[in-house]
């Protein structure tokens, strides 16, 4: 069954922490952001702040136009994976083996304008492909359904590799992005701007189990 992952997106140390306690309740896995204000228009807390309690798994989404700058305090928060756009600028291969040789899983995100074939030559050396529909550094927006098409196409080379979704989830698409072939969906704006976080985190659950 496909597993929900909330998502922190923070733009200050304040709410970076207020987003991470308010999931701790109800939450293992979660999925943060990080966003350098180049390649995502927003910014995120210094890499230095960044932590989060001790019985969280985490993935970390890096918008960082040049990714290869914070390697090594990547490694050293010892996420359960990293994942890098396509579209950075960086040697998207040494990145991924750095990080495997340290025992952190990678995954690749795709920008919705563009095609899996532009990737084709390096998903092989990934752990999962992010299908990214939303906005770049902000929680909300509305999934781009379309891009599900991708899902076929990276699976008919790629059968193994998890396929992730980010980017306007909620209770009325989550079923059918399931159902579309994704393993894991990181959702941001209809937990984070709920009044009632774990009742929304249900609300999706009880929609992935009809």
């Amino acid at each position: 069954m496909a597993i929900i992952c909330p998502t922190v997106t923070a733009f200050n140390e304040h709410d970076y922490r207020e987003q991470l306690l308010r999931l701790k309740p109800f939450v293992k896995l979660i999925h943060i952001d990080l966003m350098d204000g180049r390649f995502a228009p927003t910014e995120s807390p210094s890499l230095d702040y960044i932590w989060w309690p001790p019985e969280f798994t985490v993935d970390i989404h890096l918008m960082y136009q040049e990714p290869m700058t914070v390697l090594d305090r990547l490694i050293a928060l010892k996420p359960r994976m990293v994942i890098v756009h396509n579209e950075a600028q960086v040697h998207h291969m040494h990145f991924c083996g750095e990080l495997h040789k340290a025992g952190i899983m990678t995954g690749l995100a795709l920008l919705q304008d563009t095609p899996v074939a532009y990737a084709e030559q390096i998903i092989h050396s990934f752990d999962q492909v992010l299908i990214f529909s939303g906005n770049l550094g902000h929680h909300g927006g509305s999934a781009n359904l379309d891009q599900l098409h991708k899902v076929a196409e990276i699976k008919h080379h790629h059968p193994d590799v998890e396929i992730a979704w980010d980017g306007g989830i909620s209770d009325k698409n989550i079923k059918q992005l399931a159902d579309g072939g994704i393993d894991i969906l990181n959702v941001g704006g209809f937990i984070q701007n709920s009044g009632d976080p774990a009742s929304a985190y249900a609300k999706l659950q009880a929609e992935l189990n009809n």
